[in-house]
């Protein structure tokens, strides 16, 4: 029993992705083709930044993450993880974690994980095993509600010590596309005028700052950046503020969701959302 535990702890990450093999197809969409994980890979060569563009319930697209994280690791061994799911002002926390002086149930705690960690859990642990860094990305929720109840102005107070863990001020709200995109999909909803998108745009703020800081101490590293899609499909939103802040980076996005059209997909439909398309089998309910 000693000899199978082991045995059955390597072979799982294999065997979860072999079961979603059928489950996932990539596009390429300059180049207009369906291609493998090995294949994308390969095109990350020159990429500075992946931005992998997720659905937060789909299981299949969190086995793909990993698998996908677990393969640029092993191409590009200066990689970084950046991750919306956790906060700015945990990051001591997360160091503590990576580097073993605090336990788990510590870490998920005052880490702040998210109620689904689970689909995350494998990311931390194969990055704690690897020594890769994890960057806390996303802002603290107590100022994005100072922010949902008076707007990005109202980040100015705070002391000197809080500031630290925001982006600089003052924060451009987003207009054109993005903010017609924001309407349309949450338009239906009780908006509090214009707080709740500049909520928005100070989450694009944080996990951009987090990246640009990260890479400025961190020459020629990769990250791979995990966050919802809204915040990077079309290259807006976070990519957009990336972009802004270092002109010269180069940046890949992957947007990665449920289709109904899985069986035939209409590539032409999604090509706009970024470099790489992944459609996931939306019949799956299995959390692998």
């Amino acid at each position: 029993m000693k000899l199978l535990l082991p045995i059955f702890c390597i072979c799982l990450p294999f065997l979860a992705i072999a079961q979603t093999s059928q489950l996932y197809k990539i596009y390429d969409v300059k180049n207009e083709k369906t291609i493998s994980i090995d294949q994308l890979i390969k095109d990350l060569d020159k990429t500075d930044v992946l931005f992998f563009g997720e659905e937060h319930n789909d299981s299949v697209g969190h086995v793909l993450e990993m698998e996908i994280f677990k393969q640029m690791h092993n191409a590009y061994p200066k990689l970084a993880l950046s991750m919306e799911m956790f906060h700015t002002d945990v990051q001591p926390v997360i160091n503590e974690y990576l580097g073993g002086y605090i336990s788990e149930k510590n870490f998920t705690k005052e880490a702040r994980a998210w109620n689904n960690y689970k689909d995350y859990r494998s990311l931390i642990e194969y990055a704690k095993t690897n020594k890769i860094n994890v960057i806390g990305a996303n802002g603290a929720a107590r100022y994005s509600n100072m922010v949902s109840k008076a707007g990005l102005d109202a980040l100015n107070i705070l002391p000197k010590e809080s500031k630290s863990f925001l982006p600089p001020l003052p924060i451009d709200t987003a207009t054109g596309r993005y903010y017609d995109k924001f309407i349309k999909e949450l338009g239906s909803h009780n908006m509090g005028g214009m707080k709740i998108y500049q909520t928005q745009n100070f989450w694009d703020a944080a996990m951009s700052w987090s990246i640009v800081k990260y890479l400025k101490k961190n020459k020629n590293t990769k990250v791979l950046q995990l966050n919802g899609r809204f915040h990077s499909d079309e290259k807006l939103g976070t990519l957009a503020k990336l972009k802004n802040s270092l002109k010269k980076l180069n940046i890949s996005n992957l947007s990665c969701f449920p289709s109904t059209d899985f069986g035939a997909p209409d590539w032409q439909k999604y090509k706009h959302l970024g470099d790489y398309i992944i459609i996931t089998d939306p019949g799956v309910k299995k959390t692998f």
